[in-house]
């Protein structure tokens, strides 16, 4: 009874501590979950609060199988824009154009015309002068055409038509000109016989409107000669059946031609010609080539001085160079002396003769030779006009060849 007495006070204690233990730890996980659902709670709510804030992720539109290849085989320009204008992929003449720089494009009109397209899904064809870069005076003539590609693509395809341009620009000056060139004699002549008709009384008035006749309807007839000529060489791109033309021949043939107007002027003509200066092609055209370079040189040199014409072989080249010591070319004017009509001194060409189409026909001539024309000129130092054609290749058909003075050619003896 006594130990019961004792263990019963001790077992009571021991119980309310167990409780009050349980309560605590109780308390503590139930704290515990608090906090992690608070947590959970918080970042709930954070991400959902960041998630009203952000627009979903949005599928990009898929660029049409096979586009890429057929861009890579065209001849044209090519760009493909996306949604937001940038460009997806381009050949690489987009580039080379300055059409598409760092993944856009680079001029403002054909992002325009994107968006328009874009807008309202219509195929669009335009002719734009674009700039060809920073330079606001170089331009280039594209033929864009655009066109909606997929969903929100737009494909666009361009062609530069700066050479058509400016061949059809050359087109209407030459014609223009032509017409204006072919005018003035004809209204010369027109006027000259009239003042016959009126002075038939005067046989020294006659005789002297007679001669003024005779010069205009001379030059009539070159400048109408010259523009026959011109248009031959430039429709035929080749020479048919060329043969071998001796260079010596050509010259000396030249030389004859202008003979009488330098010797009127005391113009001494010099000639230097190296032997054996073969090439194939049309000894009469190179004769009227290098004519009408002697012819210049003649008619801008001043009197009592000297014009020089020699030729030689440079490895597969040979050269034959008209040297003046008239005036010089302005450095301006040297590019445009082989244009049609294009005249540095157009008063002192209209004294003599000269029609503007002489350069012309000797650049033709060359061309159609497989050769080039250059000039260097100097102010006050002259000019040189230099001649390069390819030589000819077998160099053993001059041993059995006989020179025509007259042609300039060289005819093969027959061995029968």
């Amino acid at each position: 009874m006594r130990a019961a007495v004792v263990r019963g006070p001790s077992r009571l204690r021991c119980h309310r501590t167990l409780v009050d233990v349980d309560a605590t730890i109780a308390a503590v996980l139930g704290g515990a979950a608090g906090l992690v659902i608070g947590a959970v709670a918080v970042a709930a709510s954070r991400w959902s609060e960041r998630s009203l804030h952000e627009e979903p992720p949005r599928a990009e539109p898929v660029l049409p199988a096979g586009v890429g290849d057929v861009l890579s085989v065209l001849r044209s320009i090519a760009v493909v824009l996306d949604g937001s204008d940038a460009v997806v992929n381009n050949s690489a003449s987009a580039v080379s154009h300055g059409l598409v720089r760092n993944g856009e494009l680079v001029h403002q009109e054909l992002r325009e015309l994107v968006r328009q397209v874009r807008r309202d899904g219509e195929i669009r064809e335009v002719e734009l002068d674009l700039a060809r870069g920073p330079n606001p005076d170089a331009s280039v003539v594209m033929r864009v055409r655009m066109a909606p590609l997929g969903v929100s693509h737009v494909l666009l395809l361009a062609e530069d038509h700066t050479q058509a341009r400016r061949v059809e620009e050359v087109r209407r000056d030459f014609v223009a000109n032509v017409s204006h060139e072919l005018k003035t004699p004809v209204g010369g002549i027109s006027l000259l016989a009239e003042a016959v008709l009126d002075a038939k009384d005067d046989p020294e008035a006659v005789a002297r409107f007679a001669e003024r006749i005779r010069t205009e309807s001379t030059r009539l007839g070159r400048l109408v000669q010259e523009i026959v000529d011109l248009s031959r060489l430039q429709v035929a791109d080749t020479l048919h059946e060329p043969e071998l033309v001796d260079l010596a021949g050509v010259v000396a043939e030249a030389v004859d031609r202008v003979r009488v107007a330098a010797e009127a002027r005391h113009i001494e003509i010099v000639v230097g010609m190296d032997d054996g200066l073969l090439v194939f092609g049309d000894g009469e055209l190179l004769v009227t080539a290098v004519a009408n370079l002697l012819g210049n040189a003649v008619n801008y040199s001043d009197d009592h001085t000297r014009v020089g014409v020699g030729g030689r072989r440079v490895g597969d080249t040979v050269e034959v160079s008209v040297t003046d010591q008239g005036q010089g070319i302005p450095p301006a004017d040297q590019e445009r002396i082989f244009e049609r009509f294009y005249r540095v001194d157009a008063a002192r060409s209209r004294a003599t003769g000269g029609t503007g189409l002489g350069l012309a026909i000797v650049k033709h001539v060359c061309a159609n030779h497989g050769g080039e024309v250059t000039v260097w000129s100097e102010e006050g130092r002259g000019s040189t006009f230099t001649i390069r054609l390819p030589a000819a290749a077998d160099r053993a058909r001059q041993d059995s060849a006989t020179y025509d003075p007259v042609t300039g050619l060289l005819t093969q003896e027959s061995s029968a």
